[in-house]
């Protein structure tokens, strides 16, 4: 009989998490191996327990949690904070196994179902960790709501009423064929039958990003796909298969199954494929995709390819992108925002200032509401919830450099006007030591250091021209920094050897057991929209990005001899900002 008990993990923002602990039967000497179970949405963990003994792999622990507002945990039923903050909650929850068990994320499976499959899903796309299988069941990439224009109409109640909850139309008759297991779901009073809009809604739209952006998960993946399925389509999960790249993957249809694939009368069918499926990843040492040449070759380097081709002349997407462009010179005449796009590149240190401030500054009214819908472009908004993240993980890296009574020596090689440093520094809670900033651009040092005289801030910040992808330029930091940033810099170059030259000089200058904050960004909805209508600092080139995926950067983070620590990404799915230490 396994080991079974009950605890709490306190997860990023400090709630307490309800989760399931199985022992392994057969308990490894090295290299402990451990199954995550994530339930449907609705359920609980105690939905998922009969598959600890079903799957039959004595030599794993096995661990299954109540999710946020579910169960045992804390919460309005059915709700959270963001869908988002949901999936932030399986970082935690993973970091927690890793640190209270000693099993590291590469020797993990993950078994998840519904909206589980969702959230895991997105966790493995948007923060990369190294586990060695991902099994789907059933994911719930877009839920059958019947009534038409219902998302529509959702969105247009919570604008109105704001956040407010939908019971669940299926009957358990619905979800599974066997009885008791039907029976069990419409007693168990621990089942949250409604789900809030927020939830909700931010399910479909995080959905809808996944499937679109499978190919930037890297780990072996079977999705199983349930034929009689009353609750969720199947044709996003096949989208979805068809987009991932990694060649261990495998789709299985289920004729005559129901939702609750897990909890059919039948389902050792499925049950069996995914104990192949696990055994089989777990049987050789785990191979990484190389991914430092995604610049050269890949689905990142086919698309910013397409996006830097110039179209025919005489279609009509050339008409529509070359009306769009012209819209935006002549918005430049009254917008502030748009002019200072147009005259220093839409991805300038000026810009980004600009986006930093947030103030609508143009004279005219009419360039004001133009500069207010600019700013509220979701890029700009993601930019400035990166800003609110760097400075969270710069205040962690303070904190721990303090706690061994280190030094606070800071560096930022492309700082631009280095106002989020700046801004970052005044509400510290320990004052650094020392902190230097450098940019490319004399103009960029020049407000920079006017910055410093206005924040008073002489006595311990200096700001130089340097170039961030000299290896010379690099040599002549001093080689005691502590804290490195490197903000918004990688995202808008796509070679990767320059990355590497970049990452390599910079770890030079920092101290072993020294910090690097870096940011990346690893998807945008208007990617086509940039590189099409916007110009780049370079020389009024095309801003024209390839996006890198969090795997890809972290791999070349690794490759210069660090290690990721923590992770933080915005709600849309757009910039990610991490914390690596110096091995």
């Amino acid at each position: 009989m396994r080991t079974i008990s009950k605890h709490f993990f306190s997860s990023h923002d400090d709630t307490q998490l309800f989760y399931q602990h199985w022992s392994a039967l057969t308990p490894a000497n090295l290299n402990k191996k451990a199954i995550l179970l994530f339930h449907r949405g609705h359920e609980h963990s105690g939905r998922m327990a009969h598959l600890v003994n079903e799957l039959d792999l004595p030599e794993y622990d096995f661990f299954a949690w109540d999710a946020r507002g579910h169960g045992q945990s804390p919460g309005l039923r059915g709700d959270s904070p963001s869908f988002s903050c949901s999936v932030k909650d399986i970082q935690s929850f993973v970091i927690h196994i890793e640190k209270e068990y000693g099993i590291q994320p590469e020797n993990i499976a993950i078994v998840a179902q519904s909206v589980g499959a969702v959230l895991a899903s997105t966790w493995v796309h948007d923060y990369a960790p190294n586990i060695r299988a991902l099994c789907l069941v059933s994911p719930a990439f877009k839920i059958k709501l019947y009534v038409p224009f219902a998302r529509t109409g959702l969105r247009v109640l919570k604008s109105v009423k704001g956040n407010f909850f939908i019971s669940s139309y299926v009957k358990a008759g619905l979800l599974t064929h066997d009885i008791d297991r039907a029976k069990s779901y419409e007693q168990d009073p621990s089942i949250a039958k409604a789900i809030s809009v927020n939830m909700l809604l931010g399910l479909h739209d995080t959905a809808k990003r996944i499937v679109k952006d499978a190919h930037a998960i890297h780990v072996p993946t079977q999705v199983l796909i349930s034929g009689s399925d009353y609750v969720v389509h199947s044709k996003p999960q096949i989208e979805f298969f068809k987009n991932l790249t990694h060649p261990c993957k495998e789709l299985h249809v289920l004729e005559g199954f129901y939702h609750d694939t897990l909890g059919e009368k039948d389902r050792d069918i499925a049950v069996q494929k995914i104990r192949r499926f696990i055994s089989q990843c777990f049987a050789s040492s785990l191979q990484l995709l190389n991914l430092r040449q995604a610049h050269q070759i890949g689905q990142s380097c086919a698309i910013a390819e397409q996006y830097n081709t110039p179209l025919p002349k005489k279609s009509l997407s050339h008409f529509y992108w070359s009306f769009t462009k012209y819209n935006l010179r002549l918005g430049s005449y009254l917008s502030q925002g748009l002019k200072l796009g147009q005259d220093t590149g839409f991805d300038s240190g000026s810009t980004l200032d600009y986006v930093y401030r947030n103030q609508a500054d143009s004279h005219h009214w009419l360039g004001r509401i133009i500069d207010r819908q600019y700013l509220n472009a979701i890029g700009w908004k993601g930019i400035r919830v990166r800003k609110t993240h760097l400075e969270q993980l710069l205040q962690k890296a303070i904190t721990q450099l303090k706690q061994k009574n280190h030094p606070v020596n800071i560096v930022d090689i492309a700082a631009g006007h280095g106002r989020y440093v700046l801004e970052a520094i005044d509400e510290l809670q320990y004052r650094p030591h020392h902190v230097l900033l450098r940019d490319y651009r004399q103009v960029n040092v020049e407000h920079g250091q006017k910055l410093i005289h206005d924040k008073q801030l002489e006595d311990i910040v200096e700001f130089q021209q340097g170039d961030a992808f000299s290896k010379e330029s690099l040599a002549k930091i001093p080689q005691n920094k502590t804290i490195a940033i490197v903000s918004g810099l990688y995202e808008l170059f796509s070679d990767n050897t320059l990355i590497s030259t970049s990452l390599n000089g910079l770890s030079e200058t920092i101290v072993q057991g020294g910090y690097l904050i870096y940011t990346g960004q690893i998807w945008h909805p208007q990617q086509e929209f940039i590189a099409r209508a916007l110009t780049s600092h370079r020389e009024g080139h095309a801003w024209v990005m390839r996006l890198r995926t969090q795997a890809e950067m972290d791999q070349l983070v690794e490759s210069a001899g660090f290690l990721k620590v923590d992770q933080l990404i915005d709600e849309f799915g757009i910039f990610t900002v991490s914390l690596a230490v110096k091995k």
